[in-house]
């Protein structure tokens, strides 16, 4: 969609909302069944990426609705103040049933983290989003769930795998371990206490946004980003 053409930022909610949904394909390399789809009312249109949960793939170590974990993600994202996450919400009414929507990222996927963070320009946003997968607990942040869109912007996808209560972080933004972390950041992390649980409460068990709060704490208690344990799986694979 030309970018004269995209619809402002709050019709873009309402078209993941209520607009009619129109499968164009199925995204390949995906593990769960994933799709993009457009959200059409009137003359309006928006991409998106549409999670069914009848699509995902049983996991031993996470519960069903996987889909819930995007909605999750991104509600984390707002609660921080940061918007790492593309739009996303639940629609019950999709074509494959209930499931997550995501506004899609016309973005340059060519790039990914370990090509963005060769542009020091890059480095706040992905600090940002370091602190974000270990209060998020970020199981899966492999290169390819950075993506950066046409204005710049750096944005993480694919945040299905998120939140579990045992530490389960792989992540391959290792580049600021044991960095000290900005005073942007930790206002942020600081001002979960008292915004927690919020919208998490209908995606998450307590037990789980409970974790997410002492995580929140611990980093900011630390004030350093974590180093990875050589005796633990701090990497996802495949890397990209």
């Amino acid at each position: 969609m030309p970018e004269d053409e995209r619809p402002p930022a709050t019709d873009v909610v309402n078209l993941l909302a209520e607009g009619e949904i129109e499968i164009v394909g199925r995204m390949p390399w995906s593990s769960n069944q994933t799709f993009l789809v457009t959200c059409t009312s009137g003359e309006e249109e928006t991409g998106a990426v549409y999670k069914p949960e009848r699509g995902e793939r049983h996991l031993w170590d996470f519960p069903g609705g996987i889909f819930k974990r995007e909605i999750a993600a991104y509600e984390l994202s707002v609660a921080l103040g940061w918007n790492l996450v593309p739009q996303t919400i639940s629609r019950p009414d999709a074509p494959f049933g209930e499931g997550s929507l995501q506004q899609f990222v016309d973005a340059d996927f060519s790039q990914h983290h370990f090509t963005l963070i060769e542009d020091e320009s890059h480095h706040d946003r992905l600090r940002m989003m370091c602190a974000f997968d270990v209060v998020a607990n970020n199981a899966d942040r492999k290169s390819g769930h950075c993506i950066i869109d046409e204005d710049g912007t750096i944005w993480g996808i694919d945040n299905g795998l998120c939140f579990h209560r045992e530490p389960k972080l792989r992540t391959v933004i290792w580049e600021f371990a044991g960095e000290e972390i900005s005073a942007e950041i930790l206002e942020g992390l600081a001002a979960l206490a008292d915004i927690l649980p919020g919208p998490l409460a209908d995606l998450l068990a307590p037990a789980e946004i409970e974790a997410v709060r002492r995580r929140a704490q611990k980093l900011v208690k630390r004030g350093h980003f974590p180093v990875p344990d050589p005796d633990s799986h701090c990497y996802p694979w495949p890397l990209v």
